[in-house]
């Protein structure tokens, strides 16, 4: 078994190890933002990270009304801009805490007057020296080159900031019973990796919460499965990009019951006309009736908590269609663990 695969099966001890070890220092985080006044939130990562602050912009700005911005780092490192950032959360968001560029713009968010805080994996990294707070992903070494068990607790650290930020109950304590419940899909995922072992290209779509696992799952396809993977927001999908699509072209959507469920059965019902074909990771019979295949998720899981669970057998899928074709997911060819960038 890859180191993958085994790092995808130990989610659901390192969500809820996370949970335990982390919950009563994010509450009080909270009261203390709370008081600051905190009026903006810029998120700043790279990678897989960067997938993780996407739902992390749509949780805070869905149940705090705080904007959020995703930050260009190069904004800092290469242009040399000075932010006005006096009542900002800067948030990095890194694996190794060793990124060069996330822990500049961490600094000079500091020095512009924001009060930082960093997720990561790892206590003594030079990003955990450097923010005002860091948050712990009580992941322990990931040793595949794929964030896995990371980037999924990255995703965590997101629910438990949005609970103490807004008014809203966020019951994200349910999420690791979710993702050891997704694990028992493993063997369905054998069985379809097999249909897909010559996909070269594909599309991968989600809206909404489930936007990130857009752009996380077709960064799986690329770097463990060599597969070019574009990744689309179902309601941008029909603005120009529905062109490319072809007789049995594969879409992968993430497409679970709730408020992104209308534009999802509208683009499948595009898909099928165009005879593409649709695999569907969803929660919603009528959605996995309208799909070519699917991957039938618990009917339990809201939308609103669908993210982590969503990702697992899209993980899984990437790992298994890696293997299938002969590829070893954990060493990708030209990457490392740690990437460096300024």
């Amino acid at each position: 078994m890859s180191l993958m695969l085994q790092e995808i099966a130990e989610q659901p001890a390192v969500l809820e190890r996370t949970i335990q070890a982390e919950q009563s220092k994010v509450a009080k985080l909270g009261e203390f933002l709370r008081k600051k006044e905190i009026d903006l939130i810029v998120l700043v990562a790279r990678g897989s990270s960067d997938n993780a602050c996407q739902l992390g912009r749509y949780l805070i700005e869905a149940t705090t009304g705080i904007p959020v911005s995703l930050s260009a780092p190069s904004i800092f490192t290469l242009y040399k801009s000075k932010l006005n950032l006096k009542r900002a959360l800067v948030i990095g968001v890194s694996q190794s805490g060793e990124g060069d560029d996330i822990n500049q713009v961490l600094e000079n968010a500091k020095n512009s007057g924001a009060y930082t805080l960093g997720i990561t994996n790892e206590s003594e990294s030079t990003m955990a020296k450097l923010a005002d707070e860091t948050l712990l992903i009580h992941a322990g070494r990931e040793k595949s080159v794929a964030a896995t068990k990371t980037y999924t607790g990255q995703m965590l650290h997101f629910y438990m900031l949005a609970a103490q930020l807004s008014d809203e109950a966020i019951q994200f304590e349910k999420i690791p019973q979710y993702a050891e419940q997704v694990l028992q899909l493993k063997s369905k995922v054998e069985e379809l990796v097999e249909r897909y072992v010559f996909m070269e290209n594909c599309v991968v779509v989600g809206r909404g919460m489930n936007y990130g696992n857009s752009y996380e799952l077709a960064l799986k396809l690329m770097e463990t499965c060599y597969v070019v993977a574009e990744r689309f927001s179902s309601a941008d999908f029909f603005h120009g990009p529905l062109a490319i699509i072809e007789r049995r072209f594969p879409v992968i959507l993430f497409a679970p019951t709730g408020v992104t469920k209308q534009s999802n059965l509208d683009l499948l019902t595009r898909l099928k006309d165009l005879h593409a074909d649709s695999l569907s990771i969803t929660n919603d019979p009528e959605i996995a009736a309208l799909s070519s295949r699917s991957l039938m998720m618990p009917a339990e899981i809201d939308e609103f908590l669908s993210p982590i669970p969503n990702i697992i057998p899209a993980q899984l899928f990437a790992a298994l269609l890696s293997e299938a074709k002969g590829i070893n997911p954990d060493a990708p060819r030209s990457l490392s663990k740690v990437t460096k960038t300024i």
